[in-house]
């Protein structure tokens, strides 16, 4: 017989450690995983933590802001869907820059079942680098993924097929670029070498040749063990990812609405993958700007499609124990 103990009645501080623990299941550049989390008796605090070995792929710290905004996001479904609202105070300190967000004025809700359902798609969700199938994404669920995004407060623009191809050109170019980069390269070895540290990318999630597509994948530097096929993206469709401010708390927002999309899209059965080269290169971060008309700043391109029934998905890149990213001491009992 289970005792488990309702979540209605489990103490505030159980279910604010657990959200944290949960959003460790977010995407971050290169799985680095770049957040920590301190458990207060009625908070949560994010922080994140820069580390050198990012500091040519992420000179400004917005793919790190992306990645805690994600986290940050999981974090607060995992909260609704136990039945907590809270204030989210983002950039709280002026002076202290790593901490990007508070979650606070916590108070009781009834369960989300939207949010909970969106919490079991945080287990499942993965990134497949692999060419999808050639059935087209419905466009009902690309309404829905762009509903998600203008939800946290930022846009989706769908690409036309000529937007692709100048997307295509953009991302050869800022290929060329970073692979000029010998400190660059220098990291994309670190985050590929990290077998059996809870972080970076294995060789089984890492195609074993470049897939065909029209906008070209990332060079990661070295095959992966994931085999390819002969699929092609044709039937891929490239969303350009946008806000109206470019400051620190607007990427911080920008990590939130691709945690939406992409718990979105999994909920829908769609597959998706960040570009984020496009946008570590500054000049060609400036011709996308172009594609929004000047009308807003590019955050990151995402591809989104449906997976190739013919493939079992890739397998789930690892992750750090929760005891290594959530600090429990403020709330832990002296002789615990």
């Amino acid at each position: 017989m289970s005792h488990e103990t309702p979540a209605a009645e489990r103490p505030l501080t159980t279910a604010l450690a657990e959200a944290a623990a949960t959003a460790g299941h977010a995407p971050s550049v290169h799985n680095s995983q770049p957040w920590r989390w301190r458990v207060l008796p009625d908070a949560l605090e994010l922080r994140v933590v820069r580390d050198p070995k990012l500091t040519a792929t992420d000179p400004e710290g917005r793919l790190l802001a992306y990645s805690c905004g994600a986290a940050l996001h999981h974090a607060r479904v995992a909260l609704t869907a136990e039945g907590w609202t809270a204030v989210v105070e983002r950039m709280p300190d002026p002076t202290d820059r790593d901490l990007l967000a508070r979650l606070t004025g916590m108070a009781r809700a009834e369960a989300d079942p939207e949010a909970m359902r969106l919490v079991q798609c945080m287990q499942v969700r993965h990134t497949d680098r692999r060419p999808v199938s050639e059935e087209p994404v419905p466009t009902a669920a690309l309404g829905e993924i762009a509903s998600a995004v203008a939800a946290e407060g930022c846009q989706l623009q769908f690409l036309d097929r000529d937007n692709v191809l100048e997307l295509a050109a953009v991302a050869s170019r800022a290929a060329s670029v970073e692979a000029e980069d010998s400190q660059l390269r220098e990291e994309l070895e670190y985050w590929t070498s990290r077998a059996g540290t809870g972080t970076g990318l294995p060789p089984e999630v890492l195609p074993a040749e470049a897939p065909q597509t029209t906008v070209p994948a990332r060079d990661f530097g070295r095959p992966g063990t994931l085999p390819v096929g002969p699929g092609h993206d044709r039937a891929a469709v490239y969303g350009l990812l946008y806000g109206d401010e470019d400051e620190p708390d607007s990427w911080l927002r920008a990590g939130e609405a691709l945690s939406a999309a992409w718990l979105t899209a999994t909920r829908l059965g769609i597959s998706v993958v960040p570009l984020s080269g496009v946008v570590e290169v500054a000049g060609t971060r400036q011709t996308l700007r172009g594609l929004l008309a000047g009308l807003g700043y590019p955050y990151l391109v995402i591809r989104l499609g449906l997976a190739d029934p013919a493939h079992a998905g890739p397998p789930h890149t690892p992750r750090m124990e929760a005891a290594q990213v959530v600090d429990t001491s403020a709330v832990r009992s002296p002789d615990a």
